[in-house]
């Protein structure tokens, strides 16, 4: 019997007279901390729009249709300017100069919402914003006049390419996003050899970065979070590392800095001041999407095949986000995201939120049907108690005509 069924048998039980005595009122449930269209049940204060985005575009790409709720969620999160910040827990206020907006969240959501389809004025408005922000290398920072770093300005890319700019051709003092990240390309001496680095170091010199790799090879590609499975084969296509003097060339050299790093364990590695290094789930994905996007599925296919065995418990730990990410390697390679390593990927992210379009009609239909089923069953009830109550009226008519005789 759910909530509204009992409710609905109490009300009834109230209008017949019934002598037990009213019971206390429950105490009122604690107001949701977030709103119930966000995906994820942590704090969102700064990655909100990141998470919603990521999850709102994986879900589009295995055809799920996502609750329209939280769609317009992540639409009035937009500043007026067209720029967005991790999350504005009062969307009716305007942003000022204390409003945290960066480049990350605003080209997350340009992405997803240009693969939602019907927010051009959104998207629009975001990409202007975008460029408005450029710096004169031709990158981005995190935010607005931050030093360029591979991983910005390769999310950017990914916006620019999106909604139908061509990356190139977008520049500032005449310099384009791929100037950028050539400049943040390591040469082909040392051990980073081929490497994209986040940022220069104080000393402007240049330190191999695996997570910078695999957004460097996206971005020097053009391509966005989702990319389409390309042949499947068990060779490894980037060649030994050259002058990365074209954005092309980048890619190749990243992409095998990338085979390089992941032979040996099959996963990327982190490690925190004092501890030891950690498989790297979330940047391991996101190798993968890039292996897959420049060709090297050899690779991809097999750290892919180490994630669908190890990486259940940290996506569980990490919500929306890292679902996506392993919904991103999944299809980018060919794999069915619903049986990941026997994990439901797609479920399990449509549990971090509402359910999707289809689900909320399914859900609709239902409730109609409990409806329908608790007035009847309402009625059913009052009816029993009536026939009760008019049985106990003959039995007490009865004592006392026999008390008379």
């Amino acid at each position: 019997m759910n909530v509204r069924r009992s409710a609905a048998v109490l009300a009834a039980v109230a209008v017949l007279g019934a002598a037990t005595p009213a019971a206390a009122d429950p105490s009122p449930s604690p107001s949701q901390a977030f709103p119930s269209a966000l995906y994820g049940g942590k704090d969102p204060k700064f990655d909100g729009v990141w998470r919603q985005s990521l999850a709102l575009l994986a879900l589009d790409t295995v055809g799920v249709k996502p609750a329209a709720k939280s769609v317009e969620w992540l639409v009035r999160q937009q500043c007026a300017d067209g720029s967005f910040a991790p999350y504005r827990a009062d969307p009716t206020t305007s942003c000022d100069a204390k409003t945290m907006v960066d480049t990350n969240q605003t080209a997350a959501a340009v992405q997803a919402l240009t693969a939602l389809g019907g927010h051009d004025a959104v998207t629009g408005k975001a990409v202007t914003w975008l460029k408005s922000v450029q710096n004169k290398d031709g990158g981005w920072g995190y935010s607005r006049g931050g030093a360029s770093d591979t991983n910005s300005t390769s999310v950017v890319i990914g916006a620019l390419t999106a909604v139908g700019e061509k990356p190139e051709q977008v520049e500032k003092g005449g310099k384009s996003p791929y100037d950028a990240l050539l400049k943040l390309a390591l040469g082909c001496d040392g051990d980073g050899a081929g490497a994209f680095a986040f940022q220069p170091d104080g000393k402007g010199e240049l330190a191999a970065n695996a997570d910078a790799t695999a957004a460097g090879v996206l971005g020097a590609l053009g391509k966005g979070m989702v990319v389409k499975p390309g042949e499947k084969t068990k060779a490894t296509r980037s060649e030994s590392c050259e002058d990365p003097n074209t954005p092309e060339r980048g890619a190749a050299n990243g992409a095998a800095y990338l085979v390089k790093a992941l032979a040996k364990d099959g996963h990327l590695t982190s490690a925190l001041a004092g501890s030891d290094p950690q498989p790297d789930y979330g940047n391991t994905a996101d190798a993968v999407v890039a292996l897959a996007a420049q060709g090297d599925t050899g690779q991809a296919e097999k750290s892919l095949r180490r994630l669908e065995k190890n990486s259940a418990t940290w996506a569980a730990q990490n919500g929306p986000a890292a679902y996506a990410q392993l919904i991103f390697a999944a299809h980018a390679t060919g794999t069915n995201p619903r049986d990941f390593g026997g994990t439901d990927l797609v479920k399990r992210l449509n549990a971090t939120g509402p359910a999707p379009q289809s689900a909320e009609k399914t859900q609709a239909a239902d409730e109609k049907g409990d409806s329908d089923s608790d007035l009847f069953g309402v009625w059913w009830y009052v009816g029993v108690c009536l026939a009760a109550g008019v049985g106990i009226g003959f039995l007490f008519s009865g004592r006392r005509n026999r008390q008379q005789l």
